[in-house]
């Protein structure tokens, strides 16, 4: 509430876009440049550690949705500071319901917050690695001890990928719908602030999504 309208605070569920993403691409990326070293090369244990950070590999997987959520968090709490958020709201007489000014609503926004970013992580996790998944495959039949079990009884699509090819895959969509957005949000941000009404008279208002 800020005076005496209700409004809403700008928390989005994805609000790093496809920033996570490509930093935790970036950091795997890393364990493979390392492979193409003669040093790393010639040792056995640090060439088949590095090795088990490569594609297809279940532990590749799991780093990844790692870092995915990791730098949700990490970017979030670079672009919106929830204290400082509080006391802005608090200076300007705006407050939420049921929750006291100050500390008590930093903390409420804190919590709402790392709820909504790990649902955001984790979509974002999902969407980046079904391409690879549907590609590749994970190489589950090399875990120890349950390698062979999982051969014999898992689908083989699971484990050695369909082999299909992705002209766009989920990082390229997300970023093609981001952009569609923010240039729908723009153009009805100008058709308000203008008063648009048309490149003809006769035209008629252009109206936006919300009328």
């Amino acid at each position: 509430m800020m005076g005496g309208q209700s409004t809403h605070l700008p928390l989005k569920v994805n609000a790093g876009g496809v920033i996570p993403i490509i930093f935790a691409s970036s950091l795997l990326a890393l364990p493979q440049t390392f492979l193409q070293f003669p040093v790393v090369k010639n040792n056995r244990w640090l060439a088949s550690m590095l090795s088990s950070l490569g594609g297809a590999e279940p532990l590749y997987y799991i780093a990844f949705v790692l870092l995915i959520v990791f730098f949700c968090f990490f970017y979030i709490s670079i672009i919106f500071n929830p204290t400082e958020a509080a006391d802005n709201m608090r200076k300007y007489g705006g407050f939420i319901p049921g929750i006291r000014p100050g500390k008590n609503t930093a903390d409420y926004m804190d919590k709402i917050l790392s709820k909504i970013t790990v649902v955001g992580g984790l979509y974002l996790a999902i969407l980046a690695t079904i391409p690879s998944i549907l590609i590749q495959g994970i190489k589950l039949q090399r875990l120890p001890v349950v390698g062979n079990f999982i051969d014999a009884h898992f689908p083989r699509w699971l484990l050695d990928g369909l082999g299909v090819t992705f002209y766009f895959g989920g990082t390229s969509l997300l970023i093609v719908v981001g952009v569609a957005m923010d240039t729908v949000n723009q153009v009805e941000a100008q058709l308000i602030m203008r008063h648009y009404d048309g490149f003809t008279p006769r035209s008629g208002r252009q109206r936006g999504r919300r009328g």
